[in-house]
């Protein structure tokens, strides 16, 4: 804890130093049109004079001025951007200890002799921006936005850790994140989230928004946050697209495929969108035990190879129609179908006893089937009162998921010289089960005075889930039901809220949003076979509250404060076992509670680029997974998910961003975490505390001949959560790509983890349980993608004047999975 409480000191210090150490050199200026008139609304950029670099941008009042604070000693040079009106530069000036203030030459604006039909405007931004109350990665138009996926581009971001082993994304450490597409709910579990990132090619998004404290307009489950991805829009009139095909290899082959199609005539907007993921992998782990029991121990010593390989498709398929122009209705289809197969596992065991001589060496053949798909439907309507903000949406979804898990085990026992001892053991165990969600949601906008805006809405979610374990043993000749271990459960909950959220501005540097989220949840958990019901009703109130201070033009402060809910997930309250051997298992928990946390968040801002955040979180009934237990008298090993009493989160991310030449782009981002878990478990109190941190950084190279490159690491530091202590974990790789045909293609070429460092070591110790697991997998592979951009490119006018046909930000689905 003193560690990390040095590294936030040093850290505020440093941002305190470069706070207080700008200049206060001034920039003022007036800008008029040719009739001798202020000129508003203009854009005003400040550039460097020795290479035009974009400084600060700032945008002129009703009087035509602007002005600038806080320019650093050196040269510079102004100019205005304007649709429909050429660019007009300055002279160049300097600031420096002689000229403090510098009063610009009146810049008088001159209309452009094109027609708009000729004009491409092209908004450069920063590849990271910090707003009241996300972090926004611009994707569109940066360097890494051609020829990557989601998935590369999202790992980037400040506080974002992917989880490579189990293909999981963290932000801030910790796992559970909310992912949305276009502000609607993926409802997919943690690992198919990610394959769904892994087939979205970069070049059709235009942003990632990542919430870590998210208002009260959103679902107040999440306690780690919301990321949402939104999609660029078919803002051409024609059709355009991309398609995408890519192979890989490491010991085991691999391929991609995606295509994207938009198509915008008339009054219609149609957009849809196919991916095929074929993955097939290794992992390998080895397990060893200690197992106390009647005053002697069991050492166990277990070794598992397993090739397994995965077929996804997904779809994703909607059309806009312009009713008028203030009425827009959508209909949108998403899905997937997933096949994931085992079947070959093996697992060996080596059995001693107390003095270490083997007592049995059982051999465990495992084939696994999985197959998992859903359909999700969503109707949605906008009504734009005024053309002035004023609006009203609604959203009507349904989603249905079926699934159905198998696992056969064959395990064949034999002594300490290979003799078979006892007949072979075969179980096998089958699961169908369904989920099914309807959503209904409903948001309104009512703009005010000055800028600010109130916001108001409703929602109500039903999901029903069944499962039905059937487990059998082969006695006889024949597969014959194990009561004992069979189990049906059903599941049921529906969840109603409200809200109301106001944004707006208390002066002309501090902007306030503050919000009130009230939700109710009716849960009933029914174990069929146990004859056990759990029936919840509980109605929570969810603040939220956003301050922005922009202290000069250098510096912003922001701080929030909210709090959030995490129900289980409903893969989590499937009471399925999956099996590793008959000592070994996983299984799911159907009387999970929910867990709460309060944060708090502050962060620091420095020329738009260079962000700190520290933040602090509570919270209570922790969701924790893969929580270990024995059963010791029959030498067994189990995990499952369980709820601690406590944890306490402090979290410090840094991101700096450096542009080492117009070539070399760095991005560097840090995240240093303190946790601590408090919670009675097993007859006793576990109390644990660490300090933890990660460390990522991409160079981004710019090369002629339409060439890019870019090296990327990554270094995870020894760490522990729940009742696991990870040791240290890290890797580097390289991609390089090329553009050509006029650049709607591109090859890229990318090997992530050539040196095979990426593994998994570590160990769990508590009460009576000790044991150590090493695990490795298929991190070493190259690919080879192919992007090819199509369609109409030019922008029409009539789409540029019109911003009311865009697609609102504030629709949202129910539910998590």
């Amino acid at each position: 804890m003193k560690t990390f409480i040095t590294i936030v000191c040093a850290w505020l210090v440093m941002s305190t130093a470069i706070a207080q150490t700008s200049l206060k050199g001034k920039v003022r200026g007036v800008v008029i049109d040719q009739a001798q008139k202020p000129s508003e609304f203009v854009t005003i950029l400040l550039l460097k004079a020795k290479d035009s670099t974009l400084v600060k941008g700032v945008v002129t009042n009703d009087k035509g001025q602007y002005d600038f604070d806080n320019v650093a000693e050196g040269g510079y040079r102004v100019a205005t951007s304007l649709v429909g009106f050429k660019k007009v530069y300055s002279e160049p000036f300097t600031i420096d200890a002689a000229n403090a203030e510098v009063q610009v030459k009146t810049l008088t604006m001159v209309e452009e002799a094109k027609s708009l039909n000729e004009v491409k405007v092209v908004a450069k931004k920063p590849f990271i921006e910090q707003e009241i109350d996300r972090t926004v990665v611009n994707v569109e138009n940066s360097i890494v936005s051609s020829g990557n996926t989601a998935l590369e581009v999202l790992e980037k971001a400040p506080g974002v850790t992917i989880d490579r082993q189990n293909d999981n994304v963290q932000l801030k450490g910790k796992s559970g994140v909310i992912v949305m597409i276009d502000g609607k709910q993926t409802y997919l579990s943690g690992q198919e989230v990610a394959n769904l990132l892994k087939n979205t090619p970069s070049d059709n998004i235009e942003k990632i928004e990542i919430i870590t404290n998210p208002s009260s307009k959103y679902d107040a489950a999440g306690n780690v946050g919301i990321i949402n991805i939104r999609m660029k829009k078919n803002k051409n009139f024609g059709t355009n697209g991309t398609a995408i095909a890519g192979v890989g290899y490491g010991r085991y082959e691999k391929a991609n495929a995606s295509l994207n199609l938009n198509h915008r005539v008339g009054k219609i907007n149609a957009f849809g969108n196919y991916s095929y993921f074929h993955n097939r992998r290794f992992q390998e782990n080895e397990l060893n035990r200690v197992i106390p029991f009647n005053g002697t121990v069991t050492y166990f010593d277990q070794e598992s190879k397993r090739a397994n390989r995965f077929d996804g498709h997904t779809f994703r398929t909607g059309v806009d129609y312009f009713i008028n122009k203030k009425s827009t209705i959508g209909v949108l289809a998403t899905g997937f179908i997933n096949d994931w197969r085992q079947p070959n596992g093996i697992n060996n065991t080596i059995i001693r006893d107390a003095s270490g001589q083997i007592t049995l060496k059982p051999t465990t053949d495992v084939s696994v089937k999985n197959k998992w798909s859903n359909v999700t439907g969503n109707v949605n309507y906008k009504y734009d009162f005024d053309g002035k903000g004023r609006e009203l949406t609604a959203d009507l979804d349904y989603s249905r998921f079926n699934g159905d898990s198998y696992n056969n085990l064959n395990t064949t026992y034999r002594n300490a010289n290979d003799s078979i001892v006892q007949p072979a053991a075969l179980v096998r165990n089958d699961m169908p089960s369904t989920i099914d969600i309807w959503a209904f949601k409903s948001d309104y906008v009512h703009p005010l005075k000055k800028g600010a805006k109130l916001e108001a809405g409703v929602k109500s979610s039903s999901v029903k889930s069944g499962n039905n374990l059937v487990y059998e043993d082969f006695i006889d000749g024949r597969w014959v039901e194990n009561a004992n271990q069979s189990n049906q459960f059903k599941y049921t909950e529906n969840i109603n809220a409200a809200y109301v959220n106001y944004a707006g501005k208390l002066n002309k540097k501090t902007s306030i949003q503050a919000g009130l989220r009230l939700e109710n949840t009716f849960s009933r958990g029914n174990s069929v076979t146990l004859n056990k019901v759990v029936d919840r009703n509980y109605t929570n109130l969810f603040p939220t509250l956003f301050v922005s201070r922009q202290l000069d033009t250098n510096n912003v402060l922001n701080v929030s404060l909210s709090r959030r809910i995490d129900r289980p997930n409903y893969q989590n309250l499937n009471p399925f076992r999956f099996y590793l051997d008959p000592y070994t298992y996983q299984q799911g928990n159907p009387y999970l509670k929910p867990q709460f946390t309060n944060s708090v968040q502050v962060t620091h801002v420095y020329k738009g680029k260079f962000s700190t955040s520290l933040s602090y979180s509570r919270t209570t009934d922790v969701i924790v997974n893969e929580v270990p237990g024995q059963i010791p008298e029959e030498n067994i090993t189990y995990v499952t998910t369980d709820n601690l009493a406590t944890q306490d989160n402090v979290s410090l991310t840094m991101s700096f961003p450096v542009t080492v030449t117009k070539w070399w782009n760095m991005q560097n981002n840090i995240n240093v975490n303190y946790n601590k878990f408090d919670s009675p478990y097993l007859g006793a109190q576990y109390n644990v505390d660490f300090v933890a941190f990660n460390v990522y950084t991409s160079q981004n190279f710019v090369l002629p001949k339409g060439f890019t490159a870019e090296v990327f690491g990554w270094y995870n530091s020894k760490s522990v959560y729940g009742f696991y202590t990870a040791q240290p974990m890290g890797a580097f790789g390289f991609g390089v790509q090329k553009s050509f045909m006029n650049k709607k293609a591109s090859l890229k070429l990318n090997v992530n983890d050539p040196l095979w460092l990426n593994r998994f070591s570590g160990y769990a110790k508590y009460q009576d349980i000790d044991f150590r697991i090493k695990s490795r997998w298929e991190s070493r592979v190259a690919r080879l993608t192919f992007t090819y951009r199509f369609g109409n490119q030019n922008v029409k006018a009539a789409r540029q004047r019109s911003t009311s046909t865009e697609s609102e930000r504030n629709r949202a689905g129910g539910g998590n999975n």
